[in-house]
Protein backbone atom coordinates (compact mmCIF):
# COMPACT_ATOMS: atom_id res chain seq x y z
CA UNK A 1 0.00 0.00 0.00
CA UNK A 2 1.30 3.79 -0.89
CA UNK A 3 -0.31 6.87 -1.27
CA UNK A 4 -1.52 6.51 -5.08
CA UNK A 5 -2.88 3.26 -4.60
CA UNK A 6 -4.86 4.60 -1.39
CA UNK A 7 -5.90 7.38 -3.52
CA UNK A 8 -6.89 5.42 -6.54
CA UNK A 9 -9.14 3.24 -4.46
CA UNK A 10 -10.64 6.32 -2.86
CA UNK A 11 -11.08 8.00 -6.40
CA UNK A 12 -13.08 4.78 -7.19
CA UNK A 13 -15.03 4.78 -4.33
CA UNK A 14 -15.82 8.12 -5.04
CA UNK A 15 -17.03 7.30 -8.49
CA UNK A 16 -19.31 4.34 -7.46
CA UNK A 17 -20.64 6.86 -4.75
CA UNK A 18 -21.21 9.59 -7.28
CA UNK A 19 -23.32 7.32 -9.01
CA UNK A 20 -25.70 5.49 -7.25
CA UNK A 21 -26.35 8.88 -5.46
CA UNK A 22 -26.83 10.24 -8.61
CA UNK A 23 -28.98 7.59 -9.96
CA UNK A 24 -31.22 7.85 -6.27
CA UNK A 25 -31.55 11.56 -5.51
CA UNK A 26 -32.77 11.97 -9.43
CA UNK A 27 -35.10 8.66 -9.40
CA UNK A 28 -33.38 8.06 -12.94
CA UNK A 29 -30.87 6.70 -14.61
CA UNK A 30 -30.50 8.94 -17.76
CA UNK A 31 -27.12 9.28 -19.37
CA UNK A 32 -25.76 6.33 -17.94
CA UNK A 33 -24.98 2.83 -19.81
CA UNK A 34 -26.63 -0.05 -18.29
CA UNK A 35 -23.87 -2.00 -20.30
CA UNK A 36 -21.00 -0.24 -19.31
CA UNK A 37 -22.31 -1.18 -15.64
CA UNK A 38 -23.04 -4.94 -16.68
CA UNK A 39 -19.28 -4.95 -17.71
CA UNK A 40 -18.01 -3.67 -14.06
CA UNK A 41 -20.18 -6.10 -12.41
CA UNK A 42 -18.97 -9.02 -14.62
CA UNK A 43 -15.03 -7.34 -13.88
CA UNK A 44 -15.43 -7.48 -9.87
CA UNK A 45 -17.08 -10.63 -9.41
CA UNK A 46 -14.31 -12.23 -11.67
CA UNK A 47 -11.64 -10.66 -10.08
CA UNK A 48 -12.60 -11.02 -6.94
CA UNK A 49 -13.26 -14.74 -6.34
CA UNK A 50 -10.19 -15.09 -4.54
CA UNK A 51 -12.77 -13.37 -1.32
CA UNK A 52 -13.45 -17.02 -0.66
CA UNK A 53 -9.98 -18.36 -0.97
CA UNK A 54 -7.49 -15.91 0.52
CA UNK A 55 -7.25 -13.31 2.95
CA UNK A 56 -5.04 -10.33 2.56
CA UNK A 57 -6.80 -7.94 4.93
CA UNK A 58 -9.53 -6.75 6.47
CA UNK A 59 -9.17 -3.23 4.01
CA UNK A 60 -8.67 -5.13 1.09
CA UNK A 61 -11.48 -7.52 1.83
CA UNK A 62 -14.03 -5.17 2.07
CA UNK A 63 -13.63 -2.94 -0.51
CA UNK A 64 -13.53 -6.07 -2.44
CA UNK A 65 -17.05 -6.90 -1.04
CA UNK A 66 -18.15 -2.50 -1.79
CA UNK A 67 -17.40 -3.28 -5.46
CA UNK A 68 -19.15 -5.91 -6.08
CA UNK A 69 -22.06 -5.24 -4.08
CA UNK A 70 -22.16 -1.38 -5.36
CA UNK A 71 -21.71 -2.85 -8.81
CA UNK A 72 -24.52 -5.53 -8.41
CA UNK A 73 -26.83 -2.52 -6.64
CA UNK A 74 -26.42 -0.11 -9.84
CA UNK A 75 -27.31 -2.80 -12.07
CA UNK A 76 -30.78 -3.62 -10.27
CA UNK A 77 -31.66 -0.07 -9.70
CA UNK A 78 -31.05 0.29 -13.62
CA UNK A 79 -32.51 -2.64 -14.92
CA UNK A 80 -35.17 -2.85 -12.17
CA UNK A 81 -36.19 -0.09 -9.66
CA UNK A 82 -35.65 2.63 -12.31
CA UNK A 83 -35.60 0.68 -15.78
CA UNK A 84 -38.60 3.22 -17.03
CA UNK A 85 -35.90 5.82 -17.31
CA UNK A 86 -32.93 3.60 -19.05
CA UNK A 87 -31.95 5.30 -22.30
CA UNK A 88 -31.74 1.50 -24.11
CA UNK A 89 -31.95 2.86 -27.60
CA UNK A 90 -28.97 5.40 -27.16
CA UNK A 91 -27.10 2.56 -24.83
CA UNK A 92 -26.16 0.42 -28.16
CA UNK A 93 -23.27 -0.51 -27.83
CA UNK A 94 -22.21 -4.45 -28.50
CA UNK A 95 -20.51 -5.46 -25.92
CA UNK A 96 -20.05 -8.77 -27.28
CA UNK A 97 -17.43 -7.11 -29.30
CA UNK A 98 -15.62 -6.95 -25.28
CA UNK A 99 -16.08 -9.73 -23.79
CA UNK A 100 -15.61 -11.79 -26.83
CA UNK A 101 -11.59 -10.51 -27.64
CA UNK A 102 -11.13 -10.30 -23.99
CA UNK A 103 -12.32 -13.99 -23.49
CA UNK A 104 -10.04 -15.15 -25.74
CA UNK A 105 -6.74 -12.65 -24.88
CA UNK A 106 -7.13 -14.02 -21.39
CA UNK A 107 -6.95 -17.54 -22.69
CA UNK A 108 -3.85 -16.61 -24.01
CA UNK A 109 -2.05 -14.33 -22.25
CA UNK A 110 -2.27 -15.00 -18.62
CA UNK A 111 0.69 -15.83 -15.48
CA UNK A 112 -0.43 -18.97 -15.29
CA UNK A 113 -3.32 -20.96 -16.70
CA UNK A 114 -5.47 -21.97 -14.07
CA UNK A 115 -9.23 -20.95 -13.81
CA UNK A 116 -8.60 -18.46 -10.87
CA UNK A 117 -5.88 -17.02 -12.88
CA UNK A 118 -7.25 -16.66 -16.03
CA UNK A 119 -10.71 -15.13 -14.39
CA UNK A 120 -8.40 -12.51 -13.31
CA UNK A 121 -6.49 -12.02 -16.16
CA UNK A 122 -9.72 -11.67 -17.91
CA UNK A 123 -11.28 -8.69 -15.72
CA UNK A 124 -8.35 -7.00 -15.98
CA UNK A 125 -8.53 -6.73 -19.46
CA UNK A 126 -12.24 -6.23 -19.44
CA UNK A 127 -11.89 -3.38 -16.94
CA UNK A 128 -9.95 -1.54 -19.49
CA UNK A 129 -12.17 -1.24 -21.99
CA UNK A 130 -15.78 -1.27 -20.07
CA UNK A 131 -16.21 2.02 -20.03
CA UNK A 132 -16.33 1.87 -23.58
CA UNK A 133 -20.40 2.06 -23.81
CA UNK A 134 -20.72 4.60 -21.46
CA UNK A 135 -18.48 6.81 -23.84
CA UNK A 136 -20.39 5.57 -26.42
CA UNK A 137 -23.23 6.47 -25.15
CA UNK A 138 -21.88 10.09 -24.07
CA UNK A 139 -20.89 10.79 -28.01
CA UNK A 140 -24.74 9.44 -28.84
CA UNK A 141 -26.18 11.48 -27.12
CA UNK A 142 -23.69 14.55 -27.35
CA UNK A 143 -23.62 15.61 -24.00
CA UNK A 144 -23.27 14.63 -20.00
CA UNK A 145 -24.92 16.11 -16.84
CA UNK A 146 -22.41 17.30 -14.52
CA UNK A 147 -22.93 14.80 -12.45
CA UNK A 148 -21.96 12.28 -14.96
CA UNK A 149 -19.45 13.86 -15.69
CA UNK A 150 -17.82 14.05 -12.49
CA UNK A 151 -18.11 10.31 -12.10
CA UNK A 152 -16.48 9.64 -15.30
CA UNK A 153 -13.57 11.81 -14.00
CA UNK A 154 -13.40 10.05 -10.98
CA UNK A 155 -13.07 6.92 -12.43
CA UNK A 156 -10.36 8.12 -15.14
CA UNK A 157 -8.28 9.35 -11.99
CA UNK A 158 -8.46 5.86 -10.49
CA UNK A 159 -6.83 4.09 -13.25
CA UNK A 160 -4.48 6.88 -13.81
CA UNK A 161 -3.55 7.30 -9.96
CA UNK A 162 -2.78 3.17 -10.40
CA UNK A 163 -0.92 3.68 -13.44
CA UNK A 164 1.59 5.90 -11.00
CA UNK A 165 1.13 3.33 -8.06
CA UNK A 166 3.19 0.49 -10.52
CA UNK A 167 5.81 3.06 -11.09
CA UNK A 168 6.26 3.54 -7.42
CA UNK A 169 6.29 0.22 -6.87
CA UNK A 170 8.64 -0.88 -9.73
CA UNK A 171 10.65 1.54 -8.57
CA UNK A 172 10.79 0.94 -4.90
CA UNK A 173 10.07 -2.71 -4.54
CA UNK A 174 10.93 -3.66 -8.57
CA UNK A 175 7.81 -5.18 -8.55
CA UNK A 176 5.68 -5.28 -12.02
CA UNK A 177 3.02 -6.77 -14.11
CA UNK A 178 2.87 -6.39 -17.49
CA UNK A 179 -0.23 -7.23 -18.01
CA UNK A 180 -2.08 -4.97 -15.49
CA UNK A 181 0.44 -1.73 -16.73
CA UNK A 182 -0.88 -2.75 -20.58
CA UNK A 183 -4.32 -3.00 -19.66
CA UNK A 184 -4.38 0.17 -17.32
CA UNK A 185 -2.54 2.16 -20.41
CA UNK A 186 -5.12 1.38 -22.61
CA UNK A 187 -8.26 2.29 -20.25
CA UNK A 188 -6.53 5.64 -19.62
CA UNK A 189 -5.54 6.64 -22.99
CA UNK A 190 -9.54 5.70 -23.46
CA UNK A 191 -10.08 8.43 -20.76
CA UNK A 192 -7.60 11.60 -22.61
CA UNK A 193 -10.03 12.71 -24.55
CA UNK A 194 -12.67 13.41 -22.05
CA UNK A 195 -10.47 14.38 -19.44
CA UNK A 196 -9.68 17.21 -21.70
CA UNK A 197 -13.31 18.46 -22.45
CA UNK A 198 -13.57 17.87 -18.35
CA UNK A 199 -10.79 20.30 -17.30
CA UNK A 200 -11.57 22.77 -19.91
CA UNK A 201 -15.33 22.68 -20.30
CA UNK A 202 -17.34 21.63 -17.22
CA UNK A 203 -14.94 22.69 -14.09
CA UNK A 204 -15.70 26.25 -15.97
CA UNK A 205 -19.24 25.24 -15.63
CA UNK A 206 -20.20 24.46 -19.33
CA UNK A 207 -22.21 21.46 -20.46
CA UNK A 208 -19.76 18.46 -21.33
CA UNK A 209 -20.12 17.68 -25.42
CA UNK A 210 -18.90 15.16 -27.08
CA UNK A 211 -17.92 14.53 -30.90
CA UNK A 212 -20.70 12.04 -32.07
Amino acid sequence: MNIFRLTGDLSHLLAIIILLLKIWKTRSCAGISGKSQILFTIVYITRYLDLFTTFISVYNSTMKVVFIGASVATVFLMFAKFRATYDRNHDSFRIEFLLIPTVILALLINHDFTVMEVLWTFSIYLESVAILPQLFLVSKTGEAESITSHYLFALGSYRGLYLINWIWRYITESHYDLIAIFAGIIQTILYCDFFYLYITKVLKGKKLQLPA
